[in-house]
């Protein structure tokens, strides 16, 4: 009988996917990962293990508690904070899939002689001949195959998906008919250690921030800011425009000098719009000829997919050359790479 470790988060997914790995014959044990979190954020983690435990108790299957604070907070939150630092714009989920889930999470389980690691993600992996092929999962609107463009073979191999052949309400539906307490629990929403507070206010712990200049496209200071390294490409709030005209039309940051701490904003969009994108920290879910290959990408979670082309690959770069204009190209976001329905990897935008 084959060991499986499966990540329960006290939410349905994770609930659901343990339950079917059961019914199909795996030797079953639910864990809960442990993240680090600020003291001066409430959080419910502890709510959410009781759940996951009371889960557990009901699928009759033991429970492990996964102490992961340390390989939280190196890989996920001090890299989110020094990518922020250099002007980039992180995107958490995705170093938290990599460096916990499917890195700390997936030796935690090999070290104790467990087959797999299983996960709650809407996400499929299929076995071919000699290889693995990530597959979005049958439910486009909660595929999370963008959160997850890190793992490789080595990981597939030791990886199932048990409900990414599944709609939610199917998910859903599991879960009543088998009286789990999280059958109609709502979905999580984002990262512990965020909880309810603003991002920026987060960071500003951290970070040493003071207010700056809002400058327009002439270079004009029209109004401020409370830290440069705070903004986003193509955010349009949280600045103060001190003249009245301003503040009849919509504007955009497109640009930040970190040096002067300024910003500058625009009411053209069309100002940090590209069709040709450069990626960093490259990684594909398999050995994949590129040049020049035809394939889809978004550079967003839940954006349609576009048409593109490859047009430079080597070991950690990438060079994407879109049919069509992507619109707030945010250095520091994922970029994620698609044929015919299969993720083949991704990287980080430049």
């Amino acid at each position: 009988m084959k060991k499986v470790f499966v990540g329960v988060s006290g939410g349905v997914d994770s609930s659901v996917s343990a339950a079917l790995l059961k019914d199909k014959g795996y030797d079953v044990t639910g864990v809960f990962i442990k993240v680090w979190q600020p003291d001066f954020i409430e959080c419910n983690w502890k709510d959410e293990m009781r759940d996951a435990m009371r889960v557990c108790a009901k699928l009759d299957i033991p429970f492990l508690l996964c102490d992961l604070e340390k390989d939280y907070k190196e890989g996920v939150v001090d890299y989110m904070i020094e990518e922020y630092k250099i002007g980039r714009t992180p995107n958490p989920d995705v170093m938290c899939n990599k460096e916990v889930k499917f890195k700390a999470f997936l030796n935690f389980a090999l070290e104790k002689g467990v087959d797999y690691i299983a996960t709650g993600h809407y996400a499929q992996n299929i076995k071919k001949e000699d290889y693995f092929s990530l597959y979005e999962s049958k439910d486009k609107e909660k595929d999370q195959t963008y959160f997850i463009w890190n793992v490789n073979q080595k990981i597939l191999k030791k990886t199932l998906f048990p409900i990414g052949h599944l709609k939610k309400e199917e998910v859903r539906d599991i879960a009543r008919k088998k009286n789990l307490l999280t059958s109609d629990k709502k979905d999580s929403q984002g990262l512990c250690f965020i909880g309810h507070i603003d991002m920026k206010d987060f960071l500003k712990r951290f970070i040493d921030t003071k207010p700056g200049k809002v400058l327009n496209e002439k270079g004009e200071i029209v109004g401020k800011h409370s830290g440069s390294i705070l903004y986003t490409i193509g955010e349009r709030h949280n600045f103060e425009i001190f003249q009245k005209v301003y503040n009849e039309k919509i504007y955009y940051v497109t640009s930040k000098n970190l040096d002067k701490n300024t910003i500058t904003i625009s009411e053209n969009k069309k100002n940090y719009d590209s069709k040709i994108i450069k990626l960093d920290n490259v990684s594909l879910t398999r050995k994949i000829e590129f040049e020049n290959t035809e394939i889809e990408a978004r550079i967003r979670y839940r954006q349609p997919l576009s048409k593109a082309k490859i047009k430079h690959y080597s070991k950690s770069e990438l060079t994407i050359e879109f049919n069509e204009l992507q619109n707030s190209v945010t250095s520091g976001q994922s970029l994620v790479i698609y044929k015919n329905g299969e993720c083949l990897g991704g990287g980080v935008i430049v």
